[in-house]
């Protein structure tokens, strides 16, 4: 077999592959016949490879024997995937582009090896990014002799990514600090912004000298904020590790910080106890925030629809008709979750009676699920919306409604016991899962949460809401056959559990 030698530069992600890879899937050129070098790395250094060009004028030279058309989840994946800096990435793009082609549905077979590795490698970009949007710090330049004073501020910062993540981070940056001109520097490039202009270059920059006057400033800001009853030295490490920890001013202090946490804190606790500020209790009434704690472990469904009823643990009790809770068998093996009730639910006290609720029915019966075996839930149990006229427009719920209903829906879980649960949208992804789950990532999988008798299956779908506001038309159709083959997972699942 023929083998091709295709080099690209370290920094190079989805463009410059793109068009090699798109030349050889047209030639039908496997993934075993193409050998992805990366200009400087070691093979180059040896001299193992001789002419980088060659190789890829001999695979263009080849006849096109086929069209060639990719998903656009595949799509949406490869930039990302190859903003790593892993040196196989180029060659685990074009096997899943390969493979892609006989099998479209590919990318939702989480167990794949190569999809699996694919998806850490994009987690890793965005933890990446994560950490350089929190532990960049910007120093402003002086400025200079003969500059008036309406001349925009401009500064400086140092950060070294793992990965080649600038081109994806420097929108949030120029978002975010649009009124001043700043450049960053790293040694897997640069980014500038002018004002007007975002430039982003791949040539690797030195570290400069960083010092702006206010490094005593800060370091007396952090240490008044330092909260010594909440040291988490693992969670420190862990979140903030030493390629970030030694470009950050205020690190020096935290050894000494640290070491008086446990004297601050017993002078805290020996401090005589103070009352609440005048205004505190206006406050409570006017978020309505509950005075007591969350009412004792229900001991069967009946007990907690009571106590749901007269839930006031967040501001949503005070506008909603009522609390809607579950529905179903209490030994139901599937529990169905949505995000909240929506008009028609807050009115009747049912879930999944409104215009969703009914596509949610259709889709189950042309699945041959058994709706009346399912327990339907939400994950907030009363409705949040917005006044227009007469009628009364739905909102998502934030994290703070969510996490006020947690407790509620843990209940559900404990009392029926399902052994598969199904999350419509991501807002019940999140109330299950918490936020590092993605939908775009999980959309359409399942996997298993727990061991042993406390093993559960979980089944991501998006919500019937969702397909309702895309309308009519081909996506739309599309989108609600992929929903329906999602639920007929629920009726084979007794079979595939075995449990």
């Amino acid at each position: 077999m023929t083998r091709y030698v295709l080099t690209l530069e370290d920094s190079a992600a989805f463009e410059p592959w793109r068009e090699m890879a798109r030349a050889a899937l047209q030639r039908a050129v496997p993934p075993e016949a193409l050998d992805w070098r990366i200009r400087g790395g070691e093979t180059d250094l040896f001299g193992q490879i001789t002419d980088d060009g060659a190789g890829l004028e001999a695979l263009t030279a080849l006849p096109v024997v086929k069209t060639v058309t990719l998903r656009a989840s595949c799509i949406a994946l490869l930039p990302d995937l190859l903003c790593h800096s892993d040196p196989g990435r180029f060659a685990l793009a074009y096997r899943i582009a390969w493979r892609v082609q006989g099998n479209p549905h590919l990318l939702e077979v989480v167990t794949d090896a190569d999809i699996a590795r694919a998806r850490i490698m994009v987690r890793q970009n965005r933890e990446d990014c994560h950490k350089m949007a929190s532990f960049l710090r910007f120093r402003e330049e002086p400025v200079q002799q003969g500059e008036g004073q309406g001349e925009r501020r401009r500064f400086l910062a140092w950060f070294e990514p793992q990965h080649h993540i600038l081109e994806r981070i420097a929108p949030f940056f120029s978002k975010r600090f649009t009124d001043m001109d700043w450049m960053i520097l790293t040694p897997r490039g640069s980014i500038r912004w002018d004002g007007k202009e975002l430039v982003c270059s791949p040539e690797p920059c030195e570290q400069p000298e960083l010092d702006d006057g206010f490094g005593e400033l800060w370091d007396t800001y952090y240490a008044s904020t330092f909260n010594p009853a909440r040291v988490r030295t693992k969670a420190m490490r862990r979140e903030m590790p030493g390629r970030y920890w030694k470009n950050l001013p205020e690190t020096r202090l935290i050894p000494q910080l640290v070491a008086g946490a446990e004297a601050r804190v017993r002078t805290m606790a020996e401090q005589e106890l103070q009352p609440a500020p005048a205004f505190h209790e206006r406050l409570r009434a006017r978020e309505q925030l509950p005075a007591e704690p969350m009412p004792d472990v229900a001991e069967n469904l009946e007990d907690l629809a009571a106590q749901v009823r007269t839930c006031t643990a967040c501001p949503l009790h005070c506008s909603a008709t009522q609390a809607v809770v579950g529905e179903g068998p209490a030994d139901a093996r599937i529990m169905v979750v949505g995000e909240q009730p929506g008009d028609q639910e807050d009115l009747a006290g049912r879930p999944f009676v409104g215009p969703a609720g009914q596509l949610l029915h259709e889709a189950l019966g042309e699945a041959g699920v058994d709706r009346g075996a399912l327990y339907l839930t939400n994950a907030v149990k009363h409705f949040r919306f917005r006044l227009q006229g007469r009628r009364r427009i739905h909102q998502n719920p934030d994290a703070g409604h969510v996490a006020a209903c947690r407790p509620w829906l843990e209940q559900e879980i404990a009392l029926i016991r399902p052994k598969l649960i199904v999350s419509l949208g991501a807002t019940a992804l999140r109330a299950l899962d918490g936020p590092g789950m993605a939908m775009s990532d999980v959309r359409g999988t399942s996997w298993t949460v727990g061991r042993g008798e406390n093993a559960v299956r979980r089944l991501a779908l998006a919500h019937p809401s969702w397909l309702l506001r895309l309308g009519e038309g081909a996506q739309a159709e599309s989108e609600r056959q992929r929903f329906v083959e999602g639920l007929t997972r629920l009726r084979d699942f007794p079979d595939q559990s075995g449990s």
